[in-house]
């Protein structure tokens, strides 16, 4: 006759069980918060950054970019002069149909770039050969302004750029014809922020300065002044 089973043995075990369980659920919640108070401590770094002192590239536009670009120009008011209207940081994620991890991360990493949170763009039809459905979820954006425009694009020209690998400068040729410049990343890794050992794939993003620059040619000479590493 089999041994019947101790009812405190029984309870003990499920006591166990469950114990190991809350204990998981418990390190895995530390985990998630840990991973939320780094992203929103970033950009509070960020925002203290900018309150505490103006934009670097925004002080230097107006001292030493207004004057010369007056005098290139001949501009007679300092209003004519073109400046840095918007930034917009865009992501496309066509894995996004197929695998919803990539997305979640891809909103991550843009944050932790910006500063700021970015939009989830969506498809605006469907597309039976793409087996896209209207409404998917298919990439995120970020619209920059003001100083946490000028302080990404410093930390861009003269921090990302720099790392990526046989850089040697970026096309002058990227022009849209009214003075707006768009810059195609392909390793979202150049950038500091993000952590090497923490990413599920490599992904690319653009990256458009929209300027109030009448030309290619007025929007070339801004860019310059900024700083921008244009090949020779």
């Amino acid at each position: 006759m089999a041994d019947d089973k101790n009812p405190k043995d029984e309870k003990a075990a499920a006591e166990a069980k469950a114990a190991a369980a809350e204990a998981k659920a418990k390190k895995a919640a530390r985990g998630r918060k840990k991973e939320e108070a780094k992203k929103v401590g970033f950009a509070a770094n960020i925002e203290e950054g900018l309150k505490a002192k103006p934009a670097r590239l925004k002080m230097r536009y107006r001292a030493e970019g207004v004057p010369a670009l007056m005098k290139e120009f001949g501009f007679k008011n300092p209003n004519e002069v073109p400046r840095l209207e918007k930034i917009v940081v865009n992501m496309g994620l066509g894995e996004a149909l197929v695998n919803n991890k990539i997305m979640e991360s891809a909103v991550d990493q843009m944050a932790a770039i910006t500063g700021q949170k970015p939009v989830v763009t969506r498809a605006r039809k469907s597309i039976a050969n793409f087996k896209l459905r209207q409404g998917q979820a298919i990439g995120a954006a970020v619209t920059l302004r003001a100083d946490r425009m000028y302080e990404f694009l410093d930390r861009l020209i003269n921090v990302a750029l720099p790392r990526v690998r046989d850089f040697k400068g970026v096309s002058t040729k990227a022009f849209d014809g009214k003075g707006n410049y768009t810059l195609g990343v392909r390793e979202q890794i150049i950038f500091p922020e993000i952590n090497y050992d923490q990413i599920e794939k490599v992904k690319g993003l653009n990256i458009s300065l929209v300027t109030t620059a009448k030309n290619d040619e007025q929007g070339l000479a801004l860019l310059r002044h900024f700083g921008m590493p244009f090949r020779q």
